[in-house]
């Protein structure tokens, strides 16, 4: 049996009022900008953050991911260091966190690159291991913007470390999934090291098209030890507060 109510008419005057302020509400809502978002530089096609007297050469031959650190460092707290002695302390303190005890000469492993970004640049930073290559460029791109930090990439299949330090994209990553990113900017220890003719690591804040980049950004192996990370395109990145 159906029970049919019939509500007063000043009664149902005030639902119908209720309901429109509710849905405008709603609306107005709607139309505010996420609190994430809402901080951040305004989209202007892409972001850079690299700046004059950021960069670091790596003091040694097995210091990238050292050398790395001091550069994101820089970047994000605004200074200007590029002493050895800071290195050697970063490095230390990542092979001392590292998942697997690997030679010296081998440099640090991905958790240990975490682990010092973490505890010398920002709280935020966590690895990312992603299934394809346009997965993992398409998750540094939209942290990388909705943090304002630098990302830190494996090249090489591990064997090197790159700071990801820019892109351009036809939309705002922060605020859509509709984009495709036109170019990225990169910046690798190794400059001024190696010789200036010849070597693995371009001028610091080059540019590179998508194409470019996935010669250099490769899947990770690692001939010592069969690592979790295996086969996979490894990044750190910062994550949104």
């Amino acid at each position: 049996m159906v029970v049919r109510t019939h509500m007063p008419h000043r009664e149902r005057v005030l639902a119908l009022t209720l309901a429109a302020v509710l849905v405008i509400v709603g609306l107005a809502m709607a139309a505010l900008p996420d609190s994430a978002t809402a901080a951040l530089p305004t989209w202007r096609g892409g972001v850079d953050l690299y700046r004059p007297g950021v960069f670091t050469t790596q003091k040694t031959w097995y210091w990238c991911t050292a050398a790395d650190v001091q550069i994101m460092r820089n970047i994000v707290h605004h200074k200007t260091n590029h002493k050895k002695v800071q290195q050697r302390r970063f490095f230390q303190y990542m092979r001392a966190h590292d998942r697997y005890p690997i030679p010296v000469r081998d440099g640090v492993d991905p958790e240990g690159w975490a682990a010092g970004l973490r505890r010398y640049v920002d709280p935020g930073y966590r690895l990312v291991a992603s299934g394809s290559f346009k997965k993992a460029l398409r998750s540094a791109v939209r942290s990388l913007r909705l943090t304002n930090l630098p990302v830190g990439i494996t090249v090489a299949h591990g064997n090197h470390a790159w700071v990801l330090t820019g892109f351009r994209a036809t939309a705002d990553p922060a605020v859509t999934d509709d984009f495709k990113i036109k170019s990225v900017r990169v910046t690798g220890p190794l400059w001024g090291l190696q010789s200036r003719s010849y070597g693995y690591d371009m001028r610091p804040n080059t540019k590179l098209t998508r194409r470019q980049l996935k010669r250099f950004f490769t899947p990770w192996h690692y001939a010592g030890v069969r690592m979790t990370w295996e086969g996979r395109w490894v990044s750190v990145q910062p994550r949104p507060g």
